[in-house]
């Protein structure tokens, strides 16, 4: 299959046309993705949707609801079984399988959205190979990465990079996994959008964050409204 052929027309149910006109950010964990989409919200007046704030607040209703379904329990397992004694590659694992039904629930809040400019999605779980069956081009994403140098600066310098928020028993190889997880899961999201022909941004801290966000903004060109691109 080419990337052209994964990229057709799909679908996928839109019922305001939402999904198919917006524009993707996704890749690795501490890429930036965030800030990038918000300074591109305010300088081209576009909707930001934030993946991780609506994956963590808004779908725990549904993630529980996953869990009965599957016979697991409601909570979910303690951290230490998450963190500390599950390794990082069964972590990724995990990790991955679990992306299909949360791009689904982060669809829903998607197609509730109308807006006269573009809609700009970001989140490590808005993965190349769900997004590719919906987009008319691959120019509509773009996949953000940190080197593995700056996530260990984006750990020193932000706090809540480095928070789990739950008691652990071995802080130091939670924080290793988490890290190597993350490693992983980054590192699938950039061979696959290879091989769909979406571009890679890898993020190593030389440009700062208004840098990156006039790349992102030269590859969303097209899209973006023409009354706001000498802004």
């Amino acid at each position: 299959m080419t990337s052209q052929d994964s990229l057709a027309d799909s679908d996928v149910w839109d019922p305001f046309g939402t999904l198919h006109r917006a524009l993707w950010i996704g890749g690795g964990q501490w890429a930036g993705k965030s800030t990038v989409a918000r300074l591109l919200a305010v300088r081209y007046g576009i909707t930001a949707y934030h993946y991780d704030y609506h994956d963590a607040r808004a779908h725990n209703d549904r993630r529980i609801a996953r869990r009965v379904d599957l016979g697991e329990p409601v909570t979910g397992p303690d951290p230490d079984t998450v963190w500390v004694h599950t390794t990082p590659e069964e972590m990724a694992a995990t990790t991955l399988a679990g992306f299909p039904d949360r791009f689904e629930w982060a669809l829903d809040d998607l197609r509730a959205l109308v807006s006269g400019h573009p809609i700009i999605a970001e989140g490590w779980g808005l993965r190349p190979e769900l997004v590719a069956p919906i987009i008319d081009s691959p120019r509509r994403m773009v996949v953000m990465v940190p080197t593995p140098e700056f996530r260990r600066h984006q750990l020193r310098q932000l706090p809540r990079a480095a928070s789990f928020g739950h008691r652990l028993s071995d802080p130091a190889r939670a924080q290793a996994n988490r890290l190597a997880r993350d490693r992983l899961v980054a590192e699938d999201a950039v061979r696959t959008a290879h091989r769909l022909g979406i571009r890679v941004i890898e993020v190593d801290g030389s440009r700062d964050a208004a840098a990156i966000a006039e790349l992102v903004a030269d590859h969303f060109r097209p899209y973006l409204p023409e009354q706001d691109r000498t802004s």
